[in-house]
C-alpha cells in the first residue's frame, strides 16, 4: 500500500493519507436491496456512462467520487449500479466494476444473465 503526502492547508502541516490500489478490491461484491449489475454500452464523457441494465432498463450513471480516483471502467465491463431514490429508472451511481474472474462467477452462480 502506497503513502501519499498531503499538505494540511489551514495549518501548513503535512499528514500521512492511505491511498487504496485495486489490490485491496478483491472481495466480489454481491447486490444488495435495489442494487442492479448492468453493462457499460457508452461513455458520455467526464465521469457518467450508459448502462444497460439486467432489469431491462438503461440508465444514465454517475461513477462515484471514491471509485473515480480508484478503477477506470471501460465499455463492456459488468458494473453494480445503485439507482437514486427518484428518477430510479433513468439514473443512478456506479459502486462497484467486477472483474473478468469475478464476472464468470457471477454468471456461473446465476447473478449475471447472458
Amino acid at each position: 500500500m502506497r503513502l501519499l503526502l498531503k499538505k494540511d492547508v489551514k495549518g501548513g502541516r503535512v499528514g500521512k493519507k492511505k491511498v487504496k490500489s485495486e489490490d485491496a478490491f478483491k472481495v466480489t461484491k454481491l447486490p444488495e436491496a435495489n442494487d442492479v449489475i448492468g453493462i457499460a454500452k457508452k461513455m458520455l464523457g467526464g465521469d457518467r456512462l450508459l448502462v444497460s441494465c439486467q432489469d431491462g432498463k438503461e440508465r444514465l450513471c454517475r461513477i462515484r467520487g471514491k471509485m473515480k480516483r480508484r478503477m477506470w471502467i471501460r465499455l463492456g465491463d459488468i458494473v453494480l449500479v445503485s439507482p437514486w431514490d427518484f428518477q430510479s429508472d433513468k439514473r443512478g451511481d456506479i459502486i462497484w466494476r467486477y472483474k473478468r474472474n469475478q464476472a464468470e462467477w457471477l454468471r456461473k452462480n446465476g447473478y449475471l444473465k447472458t
